[in-house]
């Protein structure tokens, strides 16, 4: 029998696609996803530039409009301070976003270690480790949080303390997944092999186990960032989070709520933006758990 060869009919082999690759080719095919990192990018680049872009800076005060509405002079009104209303958004979404990711960062990393460790080291560690992590799921963190802000110092780096609060008490859940994990991964035969040739735990764990769950990772830091911005704006909100003279989304949302229904520009814009912001965030993690699960419909074929 006689076969035919591709380069007899003048075609060339399919280039096998990267990992990277595909999972890129499947976060494009989810549009949510792609509208919400194209709004996350754009609050970005309204958060760094627009304090260059537009006249009013969010501590300047315009002693002849107090609670005016919007406006060629200010686009989004002032407060009853005087103070612009878009400024103040701007610089409340730039520390929103700060405080966001750094908890995200922060806490996923904080869950990678002790989760992968706590499964391939096991014995005494694993028992008091599981033990404090059961044990602040079960504290209310949101009180503990108000109380430590009460108290805490203040200053331009204030805020710095909330950001290690959250991060504190954001860990704990997803380090039980990524103990899951591990549990599945560490007998596999390259982290046997490890293990075997004298490499250390804490090169095992970082070179060969995290890698390997780095999907979950990805999209923990992801949805973390979302859930640290909806719990800095719920603690700005009742008063101990940020602190003026500083600003956030939640320290404005909560400034506007007294007089939503009189002077509602104070708290539609703000709100707007945290609900735009939140949302993007979501559509974000959501494409990235379709694109790295192999197994999920919702990013089509690779």
């Amino acid at each position: 029998m006689s076969t035919v060869q591709t380069s007899e009919i003048g075609l060339k082999p399919a280039k096998r696609l990267t990992r990277g690759a595909l999972i890129w080719r499947r976060f494009l095919r989810n549009k949510t996803a792609v509208v919400g990192a194209v709004g996350i990018l754009l609050l970005v680049f309204l958060a760094l530039l627009g304090p260059y872009l537009f006249y009013w800076k969010f501590d300047d005060i315009d002693s002849y409009n107090y609670l005016t509405e919007p406006s060629s002079s200010h686009l989004l009104g002032t407060t009853r301070a005087g103070r612009d209303v878009l400024a103040l958004t701007i610089r409340g979404l730039g520390k929103s976003l700060i405080i966001g990711f750094l908890v995200a960062l922060i806490s996923t990393t904080i869950a990678a270690l002790v989760g992968a460790s706590v499964a391939y080291l096991g014995g005494w560690y694993e028992k008091s480790m599981l033990w404090i992590v059961d044990l602040m799921l079960v504290v209310p963190s949101f009180l503990v949080i108000a109380v430590l802000t009460r108290g805490a110092p203040e200053g331009d780096a204030s805020w710095m303390i909330l950001v290690v609060l959250l991060a504190i008490f954001a860990w704990p859940l997803s380090a039980r997944v990524v103990r899951s994990l591990t549990l599945s991964v560490k007998e596999r035969e390259y982290v046997l092999a490890a293990k075997f040739m004298g490499l250390s735990s804490f090169k095992t764990i970082i070179r060969h186990i995290l890698p390997n769950v780095s999907s979950l990772l990805i999209i923990d830091a992801t949805l973390g960032v979302g859930g640290a911005i909806l719990a800095e704006t719920g603690l700005s909100f009742f008063g101990f989070g940020v602190q003026a003279p500083d600003t956030s989304l939640g320290t404005l949302i909560g400034e506007g709520a007294t007089m939503a229904t009189t002077y509602p520009w104070v708290f539609l814009g703000p709100s707007a933006i945290l609900v735009f912001l939140v949302l993007c965030v979501n559509g974000v993690g959501d494409g990235l758990r379709d694109a790295l699960d192999p197994s999920s419909a919702s990013g089509g074929q690779a």
